[in-house]
């Protein structure tokens, strides 16, 4: 009973510690109902903490074990990354691959292919040039090779050995084109050759790009020399000069082979800026900091060995030409019109052909004579409206006396102008038996008159023609002596036939022609028999009055209206023509009017001068002093013959 008893109390006691076992667990107690109250405040506060505790506990086992994974995985994710990469890479040279084979290399545009052809005089002085753009091509080795240094070593001093581009300048101006900054330089060589000569100067991505493939391309497939050729007669210079060539002449009146080490690199020093630095030498400013940066360049030729450290010691910044230059018209341009329509003719192409092509046109003309001629064909050219032509004070001359006397007894102060009178001097000079034509004079001014008088202008011949009167002349002279109004040309080549011993020879002005270097054209005489031996010396006989003296002169007229004077011997023939006209006003044409007084004295200067300038004057012989059988009785100055 008991037994049952304390079994059933123990079944109970047993109960009983579960149920205040389970209240315990619910964070109640014994003496509060179902475990909700006031006894959950400490025990389960104790409670609570173990709970949390747990959770941490939980955490930190989830982050070892992920840890531990981790550490496991990441070799595998490493590799996963790094294929991914590879591939990205793989992607991407594959693509630089496939693009570098595709890109062909452009030719030039249009705009640099175009050349400019330049006349240079018998000694090579430099006359003018014809052509849309200031550009001749020469081959590099006609560029010295210190003026090739001076340029690599101001703008790529890596060129000889970089692969044609700069990785760290084209991320520079790729940043710059995206970030919207300043537009950035530093191109190689190559680089700015592609840039200028193959592709639009556009700065944007896709361009830029290409342009790198294509620099890549030409290092590999091109010599650096024929990449710096190409660079050298592209880049611009100022002052209109594209090329080495065009710049050497625009900046120091020589041709490229020609300039020294301090021209070299100041013409390297420019290409930076030229745009700024063109007006070096005329302006103090610039001057100043071309010079610095004509020292920069020199320093690092030094340093590479380019230059010796002696030239470099010797080294004087050099003069600049003057910049703006003046107007390019004037005379010269007389001399061009007549060569570049010969040396067209001769290459069979057309004068715009010949303008476009970079050709080199050695003329036959010496400019220091035709200079000469301008200056003194300059004075007393137009006379005001309303003046005695020829009036002047003072006693008459007896050469004038004579003059008015072989005029018809007409006084020329008496001979009054309606108008403006134009006094217009024709002179050419060329060489007996060969046809070299060393002065053309056509005019004051071609700007104000492109008509050339000497070559295509007819003046009265008038006595100017007797010495052949009789004669059996040859082609092509046969119809001299009837033809009233010859050109100064033909006329002087006439006398330059005597002067040959009856030998004509075909004028010309054009004496070469090159084009990068090579030589595509040289002029050899063209000559005929056009009058007898005889004949010719019978010509000598009268200008001379004995044969075989200095000089002969031959003046002739047509009246008041024309004047001539031909002075030859076996070397050179030089005639001189004088005519006056009322100028075309209007739908009025222009009308003949009398020479001034001036006009006989005017032409004794000119051919004296001109003479002078190209032979000298031997011995002091004075061509004016021989018996010349056109003037007046014992009169020996050439002023006005008869008809």
């Amino acid at each position: 009973m008991n037994g049952a008893d304390v079994d059933t109390g123990g079944r109970a006691g047993g109960t009983g510690v579960a149920v205040i076992a389970d209240d315990h667990d619910r964070g109640g107690s014994p003496g509060h109902g179902p475990g909700r109250g006031p006894g959950r405040g400490p025990g389960g506060g104790r409670h609570g903490a173990g709970g949390r505790g747990r959770l941490m506990a939980g955490l930190r086992r989830r982050l070892v074990k992920r840890r531990i994974r981790i550490r496991r995985t990441r070799g595998r994710r490493l590799r996963r990354a790094l294929v991914v990469l590879l591939a990205l890479l793989a992607n991407l040279v594959g693509a630089a691959v496939v693009a570098y084979h595709l890109t062909k290399i452009p030719e030039p545009h249009p705009e640099t292919a175009m050349q400019s052809t330049v006349f240079v005089d018998d000694h090579g002085d430099y006359l003018g040039r014809r052509g849309p753009v200031d550009r001749q091509e020469i081959p590099l080795s006609q560029v010295p090779r210190y003026v090739q240094e001076a340029v690599i070593a101001a703008e790529n001093r890596s060129f000889r050995s970089d692969t044609g581009i700069s990785p760290r300048a084209i991320a520079r101006a790729a940043w710059a084109t995206v970030s919207g900054g300043d537009r950035q330089g530093g191109s190689t060589i190559t680089q700015q050759y592609v840039k200028n000569a193959l592709l639009s100067p556009e700065q944007t991505l896709s361009r830029k790009a290409r342009e790198a493939l294509i620099s890549i391309k030409l290092d590999r497939t091109r010599s650096k020399d024929e990449i710096l050729q190409g660079y050298l007669n592209t880049v611009y210079f100022g002052r209109g000069a594209a090329g080495i060539q065009s710049a050497a002449r625009n900046y120091f009146g020589v041709d490229a082979k020609d300039l020294t080490v301090s021209q070299g690199a100041a013409l390297a020093s420019v290409i930076n800026i030229p745009s700024y630095y063109e007006k070096a030498g005329s302006d103090p400013k610039v001057t100043a900091k071309l010079v610095d940066r004509w020292e920069w360049v020199l320093d690092a030729m030094a340093h590479s060995g380019a230059i010796t450290s002696a030239q470099r010691a010797g080294a004087r910044f050099p003069a600049f030409r003057f910049y703006p230059p003046g107007d390019t018209d004037g005379q010269r341009q007389y001399l061009i019109d007549a060569a570049a329509s010969e040396a067209a003719d001769r290459l069979g192409i057309t004068e715009d052909q010949l303008a476009r092509g970079g050709y080199t046109v050695r003329t036959t003309f010496d400019l220091t004579a035709q200079d000469a001629t301008a200056e003194l064909a300059a004075d007393g050219t137009e006379k005001k409206t309303g003046e005695k032509t020829g009036e002047k004070t003072g006693e008459k001359t007896a050469e004038e006396k004579a003059a008015d006397a072989k005029a018809g007894g007409k006084k020329r102060a008496e001979v009054k102008t309606s108008g403006d009178v134009r006094v217009h001097t024709a002179v050419v000079a060329l060489v007996p038996g060969d046809g070299a034509v060393r002065v053309l004079y056509g005019g004051a001014d071609y700007a104000s008159q492109p008509f050339n008088d000497a070559r295509d202008g007819a003046v009265e011949a008038g006595t100017a023609l007797q010495p052949f009167s009789g004669m059996k002349l040859l082609a092509p002279l046969t119809d001299l002596t009837r033809t009233a109004a010859p050109t100064p040309l033909r006329l002087a080549s006439a006398y330059a036939t005597a002067a040959a011993h009856g030998v004509y020879a075909t004028p010309y002005t054009v004496a070469k022609i090159t084009r990068a270097g090579r030589t595509l054209y040289e002029a050899h005489p063209r000559t005929r028999t056009a009058m007898t031996r005889a004949d010719a010396g019978m010509v000598a006989k009268l200008l001379y009055g004995r044969l075989d003296a200095a000089p002969a002169t031959r003046t002739g007229a047509a009246g008041l209206r024309t004047l001539w004077q031909t002075t030859y011997d076996e070397h050179l023939t030089l005639t001189v023509a004088l005519f006056a006209e009322h100028p075309a006003k209007g739908k009025k044409a222009a009308l003949p009017a009398p020479l001034p007084y001036t006009a006989g004295s005017r032409s004794l200067s000119v051919s004296e001068g001109v003479w002078s300038k190209i032979v000298g004057t031997a011995e002091g012989h004075d061509p004016a002093a021989e018996p010349n059988p056109g003037l007046p009785t014992g009169q020996t100055k050439p002023i006005l013959a008869t008809r």
